[in-house]
């Protein structure tokens, strides 16, 4: 939820030019697809990627601890994963599918509705002795109305709503594993995964070897998942999503640059959340909405370095990290972690990125 008494403002920032969706494909088998995370968080592997050289290393998650230097900032993504995807029926019997995409307020969400015949104004669904009034339809969304709550209600009656790739239904596992350990502001509809490599043990050896940790919020939206429709990337449109950089983040990275520290993102929503915020030239405390399509030439003006997991092929995940670490050296990556058998996607493994060009 949006918190009260902040200046929401949009950062929309969209870079076009001649790239096309066919430079971002790699051939993945589906075996490799992560169904399950591993035993423990710090278990998976590690990629370790020069993006200026190519040069490459197959390493263990808790390694970053030795990659990391003294002085350096951790940004992590404190949103928290709502059980989002809720399975009712409409009130003329029909049965429905419903993930929210965005709480609005206390008592309403927009969500995406599943349904043979799509549902009506004023009509409702029922979701076991709940009753969900439909107000309206917002595009491909319905905003849909929430007699006991939108958080309660989604805690009583929802799940865990894992990505379309992850074959098995959402249990108890999930619901601790699809989350990472520093969680704490609800409206997530997809965890920040490469945050999900991190345990309070690793955390705090980081924070005895002097590498601090500072937090943004941005609610990961399904537009996530949504799938680029068009070889020419500059006509594919951004879900929008909201996110907050807090006073006391911009303070911490000020200071870690100040000392000489590199600014390291956990994950490409932090990366999205930073890169917004300093979309006029300098980082800037503040909320609001972020449309941000990173792709190469994007001028990075705040991250240093980046955790993130591997992604989609044709996705605007891969773009991004292509944006920061080079095209040529993240296919290689890609195509060597293929062979090497990692595990990919939202419970695979990481990849460490050093960009492939100093900070604009």
């Amino acid at each position: 939820m949006r918190p009260r008494g902040v200046r929401g403002h949009i950062w929309v920032e969209i870079i076009i030019g001649s790239v096309r969706l066919s430079e971002f494909d790699y051939d993945l088998p589906p075996e490799l697809i992560a169904q399950h995370p591993p035993a423990t968080r710090t278990a998976s592997r590690l990629l370790h990627l020069d993006g200026a050289t190519g040069a490459m290393e197959d390493l263990r998650f808790p390694d970053i601890v030795r990659l990391l230097a003294p002085g350096d900032l951790l940004v992590v993504n404190d949103t928290r994963v709502i059980k989002a995807r809720m399975r009712g029926r409409k009130d003329s019997g029909g049965e429905v599918e419903i993930l929210v995409e965005r709480v609005v307020d206390a008592s309403r969400a927009l969500a995406q509705v599943r349904a043979s015949k799509p549902p009506k104004a004023g009509r409702f669904i029922e979701v076991g002795d709940t009753r969900l009034g439909v107000v309206a339809r917002q595009g491909e969304f319905y905003e849909l109305e929430f007699p006991g709550g939108v958080f309660a209600t989604l805690e009583a009656r929802g799940e865990v709503p894992l990505p379309p790739y992850i074959t098995h239904a959402a249990g108890a596992a999930d619901e601790s594993r699809y989350q990472t350990v520093y969680a704490r502001s609800p409206g997530a509809v997809a965890a920040p995964t490469a945050g999900l490599h991190f345990d309070e043990a690793l955390l705090a050896a980081l924070a005895a070897k002097g590498v601090g940790r500072a937090s943004i919020t941005l609610h990961v939206g399904a537009g996530t998942f949504q799938p680029v429709r068009t070889d020419d990337v500059s006509k594919h449109v951004m879900h929008s999503e909201w996110y907050e950089v807090p006073r006391e983040t911009v303070a911490a990275v000020q200071a870690a640059r100040e000392r000489g520290g590199r600014v390291v993102s956990v994950g490409t929503t932090a990366l999205r959340a930073l890169e917004s915020a300093a979309s006029e030239g300098t980082l800037r405390a503040g909320a609001g909405e972020t449309r941000l399509f990173v792709t190469p030439g994007f001028r990075f003006r705040v991250v240093g370095r980046l955790v993130t997991n591997f992604h989609l092929p044709r996705s605007t995940l891969l773009m991004l990290v292509c944006a920061f670490a080079g095209r040529e050296s993240v296919l290689a990556a890609y195509e060597h972690a293929v062979r090497e058998r990692y595990r990919f996607f939202s419970y695979g493994d990481a990849m460490l990125l050093e960009p492939a060009q100093v900070l604009a």
